[in-house]
């Protein structure tokens, strides 16, 4: 029931026929002396989606966040149909119809999906007209790209229904431009090429115009008109995405003519599981279950990899493998032996872990990154005599060399390692967890998450080289294109059970979009 008229929301205006044309023309951002943006311009023409690449640290956030107002540019302007326009907040960008999609969901998740719509338009009103509401949003969600049930809460969608909640409220609030940072982070490929075709179909009506941040090649060529390459804040190069090829992007993202980098799988003639799990039950922080009667295998000189949307129980799983946290049913066995990972059964077994957020997860971010790296063998000669008196130069020597082999770029071994870029941090646990020759399993969490090109082809030539010397490696990953590239056998996960295993040779990619989405019949 109305209690009484509220006042109008202020939204939008009603929009024009087509999406307005956004340029960047010569945009520079200073902070101090760090230059992360240099007199970079670029065209989102009207009904277009635009691809926006750069490694990590080449200033693609730092651009967006330019137009959309959380920045102030040091030189530079923001044009709208060719006409300036000073953009001094998020609300200024909406106000010319710019809205951005985050990587991270931002809606209510205790609330319904009309409850986050409303949401999304009312700033300070403490009344709403609910009948009126629900009339205008059956209606816009009538004529919207994406179809989601009203009445059901957040907190019951699946990862790509959230996603598209996140885009149809910038389309409820009227904007033209989109601005989305990674949209397809979080889904399975199947719902990528929904989501990127649907919203296609919207720029090819001239409904839309797309500025897509991605690291996805394959995206890029499917989905894109026009690409604009980043590196080091400059502008590396733009085109008509079919006039490129994969290798002129990478070109472009690395400053240098350089064919991807491979590494011949070996053939283990004498291989035999290392990793063993049977019957598999673990519980999450609220008491049900995450992982329901898992049973796999892992062989030496082999990486099995492990596909599903995040949140089907790979975190749960990771934690056990690693040792925090425990079992509530099933057995772990590594070589053949009971295996609770504990510190001194991980040293026996020779096990090694990369985990997800290895700042989080795998480092003590205030330590150095010697002593990070020397977090497996502190106790240990030549870095300890009698397992407690701790030689600090032995600890730095090693650091060195490690920190010369895998390539960490850091001003010193004496740095803390959380001022390390995210793709450095990663290479320091790499070092840390793979310099020994006697490594016999490897678990690997998500290792190339965030991380820009170079990083992501050093780790997976570091891991398949790991597999070479017969190393069992187990390798969970969001990313079904990296696991095709690497595994040797993959499995999915979803709701905490396996329901998908083929040897990569046989692996259906439909079908493992199909069973990550929880579909387990042929559609």
């Amino acid at each position: 029931m109305d209690i009484a008229a509220a006042p109008t929301p202020t939204t939008a205006a009603d929009p024009p026929s087509r999406p307005p044309q956004l340029d960047v023309v010569d945009m520079t951002k200073r902070f101090g002396r760090l230059v992360a943006l240099d007199q970079v311009s670029m065209t989102l023409k009207p009904g277009t989606i635009h691809a926006l690449l750069g490694e990590n640290g080449a200033g693609k956030s730092t651009l967006v966040k330019c137009v959309m107002g959380f920045y102030q540019p040091t030189a530079g302007q923001v044009l709208i149909d060719q006409m300036a326009q000073p953009i001094h907040s998020p609300q200024a960008a909406h106000a010319h119809g710019i809205g951005m999609v985050y990587q991270h969901f931002t809606s209510v998740p205790a609330m319904t999906v009309a409850e986050n719509l409303v949401l999304s338009r009312y700033e300070g009103q403490a009344l709403i007209r609910w009948q009126q509401e629900y009339e205008e949003l059956r209606a816009f969600m009538a004529r919207s790209p994406f179809q989601i049930d009203l009445e059901t809460p957040v907190s019951q969608l699946a990862a790509g229904q959230k996603q598209k909640l996140e885009i149809l409220k910038q389309i409820y609030l009227k904007s033209r431009i989109l601005i989305l940072d990674e949209p397809t982070s979080v889904l399975t490929p199947g719902e990528a090429d929904e989501v990127l075709g649907l919203l296609k179909a919207e720029t090819e009506q001239g409904k839309l115009s797309i500025l897509l941040i991605t690291h996805k090649f394959r995206e890029v060529q499917a989905f894109a008109d026009e690409v604009t390459v980043l590196r080091k804040g400059q502008l590396a190069g733009q085109g008509q995405v079919q006039d490129l090829t994969n290798q002129d992007l990478a070109e472009m993202m690395l400053g240098q003519s350089r064919p991807p980098q491979t590494v011949d799988k070996l053939i283990d003639l004498a291989a035999h599981p290392v990793l063993s799990v049977k019957d598999l039950h673990v519980q999450r922080n609220d008491g049900l279950d995450a992982i329901q009667g898992i049973d796999l295998q892992v062989h030496s000189g082999e990486i099995v990899g492990i596909a599903g949307v995040s949140g089907n129980g790979q975190r749960e799983l990771i934690e056990v493998l690693a040792g925090q946290r425990t079992a509530s049913r099933g057995t772990v066995s590594v070589q053949g032996e009971p295996y609770y990972a504990t510190r001194a059964e991980m040293a026996r077994h020779q096990v090694f872990a990369l985990p997800e957020e290895p700042l989080r997860n795998a480092c003590l971010p205030n330590m150095s990154v010697a002593e990070n790296m020397a977090l497996r063998s502190f106790d240990q000669p030549p870095q300890a005599r009698w397992g407690w008196l701790l030689s600090f130069r032995a600890i730095r020597s090693m650091a060195r060399k490690l920190v010369e082999t895998f390539s960490v770029k850091t001003p010193s071994v004496e740095t803390p390692i959380s001022h390390l870029s995210g793709g450095n941090v990663q290479r320091a646990v790499l070092a840390r967890e793979l310099s020994s020759d006697s490594i016999r399993l490897l678990i690997a969490a998500n290792p190339c998450f965030g991380l820009d090109f170079a990083a992501v082809e050093f780790i997976h030539r570091s891991l398949v080289e790991a597999r070479n010397r017969g190393v069992a490696v187990l390798l969970v990953s969001e990313d079904l294109d990296e696991l095709l590239t690497l595994a040797d056998r993959i499995l999915v996960i979803s709701e905490g059970r396996l329901v998908y295993e083929s040897a990569i040779a046989d692996a259906d990619r439909s079908t493992i979009g199909q069973r990550m989405a929880g579909q387990l019949e042929p559609s």
